[in-house]
């Protein structure tokens, strides 16, 4: 990689994990500290949990198709504070319906999508599966902290502490917006002729990309289901305490991370993403019938957490990535903002699906779980593999005119985007190899500073 993309993983990376370890530090505690509040039911302690996966699955889209427009930071910017704002006002709040506002309002800042959008912009082609699964990782392995270090520090610094964090958070994320590179984006297939609705209607037209949104969006109503049922029974099975349960989590996790990521490395070395991708549905379905069959035995419990893991890892990594090489060139933004709607959809109704399953039998709970992973896995069974492109990097002339320059390097046979990085003098081209001749590779090397080798 080099030093842009390095200084883009980091901290696109940075505002990733903070983001989501402040939303999911919450998720495993609330079930329990949320009977603080006036007015708490089971039901409203469920939908506190996962209201913020509802603004989330709502703004998505229309924040994503803004960034296929517009400027991608100012967007991000707006989201953090809305985060931020989000969070300050469920720290202050008496009584679960003030939550519940505050998780609504840090879920409307949903910007999950356009930071993809913004990393894939700055990356090449082949380092672009390395960053998106970086990302993926990332966020698999800050759900997991939070899980972890959510019970651990509430004893501390209670509910409304762990607010607070969120928003140290978000106010943190903003200050590493700033070294995130700023790119221009050209493209030779124009988004201004066409309408929202037809840039919309054109990637939901794929089905595969639908397919990775279905599996998003059971992988993340089943999480948040588990970690509303989970600490109740923890605690009835083991004995735990919710601060014991945060020790719990994380050798798991830490197990499963590990477990994860040769099988990571297959599926985008060896391009056996489709086999890798089914195979942790399956290993999930799995793990939630095993926590069905086994949900009074601590053993059941703690072996089905580990699975569940190991399939939570490997999908939260390999999902990022397969969007980025499958999603049009110029919808990038709104693919991934469909496939983060899903996911933060899927949280609302896990969380609210989980409240409900706190007054049945565990078997029964921990069993319906299992048939909707069990039914996603029949429904994606038919997704085929990614495609796999190339891309290179070329430096960009000192004193021209860069929208001149980009225009001229678009008209070359063969090149199909091009992202400008005007301060650090780079620029990323997509190719497609079999259009290229020898006069158009002549033609690039002549428009830039660049040998290249394509």
């Amino acid at each position: 990689m080099n030093s842009v993309e390095k200084k883009a993983i980091l901290g696109v990376g940075g505002i990733f994990a903070l983001r989501m370890i402040g939303l999911f530090m919450i998720v495993p505690v609330f079930s329990v500290y949320g009977n603080d509040y006036m007015h708490a039911t089971p039901l409203l302690i469920g939908l506190a949990v996962g209201i913020y996966g509802l603004g989330q699955a709502i703004f998505q889209i229309p924040m994503s198709l803004a960034a296929d427009k517009f400027p991608r930071k100012p967007i991000i910017f707006l989201g953090l504070t809305l985060f931020a704002l989000g969070g300050i006002i469920a720290a202050n709040a008496t009584d679960i319906y003030q939550v519940i506002i505050g998780r609504a309002l840090a879920g409307s800042g949903a910007v999950s999508a356009v930071l993809m959008a913004l990393l894939a912009d700055v990356t090449r082609e082949e380092m672009r599966t390395k960053a998106m699964a970086t990302m993926g990782l990332t966020i698999a392995t800050s759900i997991m902290l939070a899980f972890a270090f959510g019970p651990l520090l509430v004893g501390s610094v209670g509910i409304s502490g762990l607010f607070w964090l969120t928003s140290g958070f978000a106010i943190l994320a903003m200050v590493l917006l700033f070294i995130v590179p700023t790119p221009l984006r050209v493209l030779k297939h124009n988004l201004d002729n066409k309408s929202i609705g037809q840039q919309l209607a054109s990637v939901l037209k794929i089905g595969d990309l639908n397919r990775l949104h279905m599996s998003m969006f059971a992988l993340h109503l089943t999480m948040t289901a588990i970690f509303v049922i989970l600490p109740h029974q923890l605690s009835d099975v083991l004995g735990l305490s919710v601060r014991q349960q945060g020790l719990v989590y994380l050798p798991l996790l830490f197990i499963g991370f590990a477990v994860a990521i040769p099988f990571i490395i297959i599926a985008e070395k060896k391009r056996k993403m489709r086999q890798v991708f089914l195979g942790a549905i399956a290993l999930m379905a799995a793990a939630l019938a095993l926590l069905a069959l086994g949900s009074q035995l601590g053993v059941g419990i703690i072996l089905g957490l580990l699975l569940y893991f190991m399939g939570f890892n490997l999908l939260e990594a390999t999902i990022p990535s397969w969007i980025s090489k499958r999603a049009p060139v110029a919808n990038k933004a709104t693919a991934m903002g469909l496939n983060s709607s899903s996911q933060f959809f899927g949280a609302f109704v896990g969380g609210a699906m989980g409240g409900v399953l706190l007054t049945q039998p565990n078997m029964m709970a921990w069993g319906v779980l299992a048939v909707i992973m069990a039914a996603a896995l029949l429904l994606i069974i038919p997704i085929a593999q990614p495609p796999y492109l190339s891309s290179t990097t070329v430096t960009i002339p000192k004193n021209i005119d860069i929208q001149k320059w980009s225009q001229q390097m678009l008209s070359v046979e063969g090149v199909d985007e091009l992202v400008v990085m005007a301060k650090e003098q780079v620029a990323y081209l997509k190719l497609d190899k079999s259009q290229l001749t020898d006069s158009s590779r002549q033609e690039l090397s002549h428009l830039s500073d660049s040998r290249l080798d394509i």
